[in-house]
């Protein structure tokens, strides 16, 4: 299976402009960090062509089904000096550089028919199946763990943004406690403080900025680009409404490529039974030859032969003991067989269980979202009043660093609520079997 109908699979826009070191700081938005993501990731490419070796494993295996035909020409040649003594005649028989040729032709077929090759046939077909599920579960992941990194480096660049206005706050602060200090209405103490607090600040912004930096190249490793590449994210985080657990358990049975690949995985180990059981079948097989032969010789009884012509025969056989090697066979198939038959319901739990847990965290995380921003709001409206009331000289600065710290903590849980709804919801989507891109205004899942 070739790699468009991954990128089908993915339902992703086609057409994007290559990345490259030339074009810096290029706009990089989250639908053409999927697509570079799944032409360039190294894990995609590697199960693309587990694929395809699958597929020629199933073709290798209709041979058997097929005959056999050989085709041989032979050849040889002899001079020899002879002496031949007959019982006919007295004298011996001298013959100088006698010459003996002797050319053979022949085509020959075979046919073996064996019932448990049609079964091994069937089994080759299922793991194909299966590989070809396996490599969608790599696409899928692959798909998740983009969009997480992405998200996470649009999560550290508001960040950056929050500490950057808390930053602006505290030079604010800064020169209102330097003029105060200056025209004698503070003291030195509290310029100091405001000076350690705005470096405290500063510091928090460079440490950030190499948050940033290792998050974009953590991004870059997954989309298999240089980590030199620069480049422009969005700058916001949407997340879906009305996500219900029902639908995506009832998705889970149908889309789960993980589930669906162990479903096959029992048929197979149930195709390996059926095939264990048909070596006690008889088997069938088939010989033709057309032969072409031509001898010559000037020495011997025959001065010339030839044979032209045709023979067929047929073998009808059973194994009737081996060893008890055939029972034990299929008695490791029956074991095979509810092996996975466990496997199948160790997964739909394991599955479902999943499935409530990150549905348990995406409900939570988003009654917590409505009272980070409630909280938020109240933290903006408090800092304002608190800078106020510092900028009138009736409010000490801690009163103000207090209301401003409270503030910078408000707004990083705001935007971690809402990058913990969006991972989660990656989660219940990749869960569920539902990662695919629905249309430019919405997330790619």
């Amino acid at each position: 299976m070739n790699k468009s109908f991954y990128l089908a699979l993915a339902l992703l826009i086609i057409g994007f402009p290559a990345f490259s070191q030339d074009q810096e700081r290029e706009k990089l938005d989250f639908e053409k960090a999927i697509e570079l993501g799944l032409d360039n990731n190294f894990q995609v490419k590697i199960a693309i062509n587990e694929t395809e070796i699958a597929e020629y494993d199933r073709l290798l295996g209709q041979s058997l089904l097929l005959p056999s035909l050989d085709a041989t020409y032979t050849g040889t040649y002899r001079n020899e000096d002879t002496e031949q003594r007959f019982f006919s005649e007295p004298d011996p028989r001298i013959i100088p550089g006698a010459q003996t040729y002797n050319r053979n032709f022949t085509m020959a077929t075979i046919y073996g028919f064996r019932p448990e090759a049609v079964v091994a046939l069937k089994r080759l077909g299922k793991l194909a199946e299966v590989t070809d599920l396996e490599a969608k579960v790599v696409i899928e992941n692959t798909v998740a763990t983009i969009a997480t990194s992405y998200y996470r480096l649009v999560l550290e660049l508001q960040r950056y943004d929050v500490l950057s206005k808390a930053l602006e706050l505290s030079e604010e602060r800064l020169d209102i406690a330097r003029a105060q200090y200056e025209f004698g209405q503070a003291s030195k103490r509290d310029f100091l403080a405001a000076q350690v607090d705005y470096n405290a600040d500063l510091a928090a912004l460079v440490n950030q900025e190499q948050i940033i930096e290792t998050t974009r190249i953590n991004l870059n490793e997954i989309l298999a680009i240089d980590p030199d590449v620069q480049f422009v994210v969005n700058d916001t985080i949407t997340i879906q409404e009305n996500i219900r657990l029902g639908d995506l358990v009832e998705n889970a049975y149908t889309d789960n490529k993980q589930l669906l690949a162990t479903q096959r995985m029992e048929n197979v180990a149930y195709l390996q039974l059926r095939e264990a059981r048909a070596a006690r079948l008889p088997y069938l097989t088939i010989t033709g030859a057309y032969n072409n032969s031509i001898m010559e010789s000037d020495a011997g009884f025959l001065a010339e032969n030839r044979v032209d012509g045709f023979t067929a025969g047929a073998t009808v056989g059973i194994n009737l003991f081996s060893g008890f090697a055939l029972n034990r066979r299929i008695q490791q198939a029956r074991v095979q067989q509810r092996n996975q038959q466990f496997a199948v319901e160790q997964f739909e739990i394991q599955m479902k269980s999943d499935l409530h847990r990150s549905y348990n965290i995406y409900t939570n995380t988003k009654r917590l979202l409505e009272i980070e921003r409630e909280n938020y709001e109240v933290a903006v409206e408090n800092s304002e009043i608190a800078l106020e009331r510092f900028r009138l000289g009736i409010a000490s600065y801690l009163e103000f660093r207090d209301a401003q710290v409270n503030r910078l903590q408000a707004e990083s849980r705001l935007i971690e609520a809402v990058y913990n709804i969006k991972e989660s919801e990656i989660e219940l989507m990749r869960l569920s079997g539902k990662i695919y891109f629905q249309n430019p205004q919405e997330t790619i899942y």
